[in-house]
């Protein structure tokens, strides 16, 4: 992957960083009043907030815009959900989407990656986007979920216009947040409603699928409601797919961006891993996680009190030097790498195995399928709005074959 333009031209995914280094060293927690809310900025403090689900809470409901549509999904997102719910949700869904139901899927994400990759196969110049990293999470998700190969279309549908962030600027307020609940909400009801006939009919005629594993999740005699699995879905839209999106465009990017950092990935393909962790804690897909503080508290020697919004802001947690030895230099080799972008404790990201596992096979794939890929034209990269994601949208490559 090596760029044909100046490498001093700037890139968004590189002013990104910049800023979330700059805030970081403004202190470790601090009030950002434009927004209302407070900032936590450093490692420690971050994973703090992040293991405390009692004094910071997930539920933001009594502090965010609400929208009819979104309930079912609320239902089911035990991301925003506290002990004992949270744990009641997950255990269940745990006991379909296992670890080795995750390592199962590697011979069909390296089939459906060939696939994809046949579709360019005569062509020197592609967008990486639209050819692989916007599908192939997709296909892997809907698949798993036992949805006809004829209905993918609609989970790209749906995604892209759940995470589009068309509505919204750099720094939205609550009501910006509204205009944009109610502009995507006939999408969540078009979504709930073929999901939950999914789920009716895998409940008439179960098959070998997530949603009747799902259907089939029992602990202590409870098992998940439809509304719930609904949400579970949604969720795993996001963990599943536009992280693994987001995270494959910003590999490459970050790859074209450090020079040799391809070439050494090419001679030893067993140094993926390492690069893909690096690549997460350069570019989080999420860099911030909200959270409400349940009761007045002391943290960074800053006074917070209850009820208040408050953002573990994991880009500049993952620049903090006192974690991390040269935090602005992208390190391929970085061992080890105690980056937050999954998060931690018990909301440690529930598709991250997935992802990471859907990025290893892509990005060694490439590297079989082209002797050489390159971003001809940095000019011609499209962002994702960072407000909602931090990624590209289109990025348009050139290639070379063996």
């Amino acid at each position: 992957m090596i760029s044909k333009q100046p490498t001093g031209e700037r890139l968004l995914l590189e002013e990104l960083p910049e800023r979330w280094r700059e805030l970081r060293d403004a202190g470790p927690v601090r009030y950002e009043a434009t927004q209302g809310v407070w900032q936590v900025l450093d490692h420690q403090s971050v994973a703090t907030v992040l293991a405390d689900p009692a004094t910071y809470s997930s539920d933001l409901s009594a502090l965010t815009p609400t929208q009819s549509d979104f309930e079912t999904f609320r239902q089911g997102n035990f991301v925003g959900m506290d002990p004992p719910e949270h744990r009641t949700l997950r255990t269940l869904v745990s006991q379909a989407f296992t670890p080795r139901v995750v390592q199962g899927l590697e011979p069909r994400i390296e089939a459906v990656c060939s696939r994809l990759l046949d579709a360019v196969a005569d062509r020197d110049r592609f967008d990486l986007v639209d050819a692989l990293a916007y599908p192939l999470p997709i296909i892997v998700i809907a698949e798993l979920l036992g949805i006809p190969a004829g209905e993918h279309r609609l989970f790209q549908e749906w995604a892209g216009v759940l995470f589009g962030g068309d509505q919204l600027g750099e720094a939205p307020d609550m009501a910006d947040i509204e205009r944009a609940l109610e502009a995507i909400a006939p999408t969540v009801r078009e979504m709930n409603g073929y999901m939950l006939e999914h789920i009716r009919a895998r409940r008439a005629d179960p098959g070998d699928d997530l949603t009747s594993r799902l259907i089939a999740a029992e602990v202590d005699g409870v098992r998940l409601r439809d509304e719930e699995m609904v949400g579970f879905v949604a969720l795993l839209l996001v963990a599943g797919h536009i992280t693994t999106t987001a995270l494959l465009g910003n590999a490459v990017v970050a790859f074209d961006r450090h020079p040799g950092t391809d070439a050494a990935l090419r001679a030893d393909p067993a140094r993926i891993p390492a690069a893909v962790e690096e690549v997460l804690r350069w570019l989080p897909p999420f860099p911030e996680l909200g959270r409400r503080v349940t009761r007045p508290v002391v943290l960074g020697g800053q006074e917070i009190p209850a009820d208040t919004l408050l953002m573990a802001h994991l880009g500049a947690a993952n620049r903090d030097p006192a974690r991390f030895a040269a935090p602005d230099v992208f390190d391929a080799t970085r061992n080890p790498n105690p980056h937050l972008t999954f998060g931690h404790g018990i909301h440690f990201c529930f598709g991250a195995p997935l992802a990471r596992l859907e990025a290893r096979i892509a990005l060694r794939m490439l590297h079989e399928r082209f002797r050489m890929l390159a971003i001809p034209c940095h000019e011609d990269i499209v962002h994702q709005n960072p407000a909602v994601i931090v990624g590209v949208r289109h990025l348009p490559v050139e290639v070379g074959r063996p």
